[in-house]
């Protein structure tokens, strides 16, 4: 086997812009607005990104909008994005829109257990993070073999970043929530397909700052 027999499909997986959220309610598949107002960052992001890739974002406006403004800083128009629902961030059902301290003053069982299990708890009306890993693996194999060899710049969020990590790295989902995944950081995944059709990945970075540039692999 050599290197050219072996398909890579790059990932540039970006958490959206800062929330603009000050009591920090728990927001989930909520739509909050965010901050778009840190043009050195969505410049340095813009020279760090790929020109020809395939854009993803999520139904939730704050990806589409940290999209746009990371286009606006290339000075150009955004090219089509395909939406991608599956990539979403954690649904917490009816724990949206409360605070944390609203949420153990009136609900201090469901959060104690969440708390002590938050892989494969789940919150009422919710899913856990586990149901994450398992919709946002089935993404990543589904759009790796359809831009196979080509680059997918993914506006998304911190939980199925963490998620991506999980199937990446092939470790338990309870040891990927301890990443850390900053608002703008760029994590950077390769889909490997070997020539008897299987694949493996390859981690180049995690919840890097803003305009780095990774070395060509």
């Amino acid at each position: 086997m050599t290197h050219t027999d072996i398909v890579v499909t790059r990932w540039w997986l970006i958490r959206h812009a800062p929330p603009i959220n000050p009591d920090r309610r728990i927001y989930g598949q909520s739509d909050i607005p965010v901050d778009t107002g840190d043009t050195a960052s969505y410049a340095g992001l813009a020279a760090a990104l790929p020109t020809d890739a395939a854009w993803v974002v999520t139904h939730l406006l704050r990806t589409q909008e940290t999209a746009a403004a990371i286009h606006a800083a290339r000075g150009g128009l955004p090219p089509a994005h395909h939406v991608e629902r599956d990539l979403a961030e954690q649904h917490f059902g009816e724990w949206q829109g409360l605070t944390h301290d609203e949420l153990n003053a009136g609900r201090p069982a469901e959060a104690h257990r969440f708390w002590l299990a938050p892989a494969t708890e789940r919150p009422p009306g919710g899913e856990s993070f586990t149901q994450v890993v398992t919709r946002v693996g089935a993404v990543l194999d589904r759009l790796s073999e359809r831009h196979a060899g080509r680059d997918v710049v993914a506006v998304a969020h911190g939980g199925p970043i963490r998620a991506a990590l999980t199937v990446a790295l092939g470790i338990d989902a309870e040891a990927a929530l301890r990443f850390r995944i900053d608002t703008l950081s760029l994590t950077r995944l390769d889909h490997l397909r070997l020539p008897d059709r299987t694949a493996v990945w390859r981690v180049a970075g995690v919840n890097l700052p803003p305009g780095t540039v990774l070395p060509p692999l």
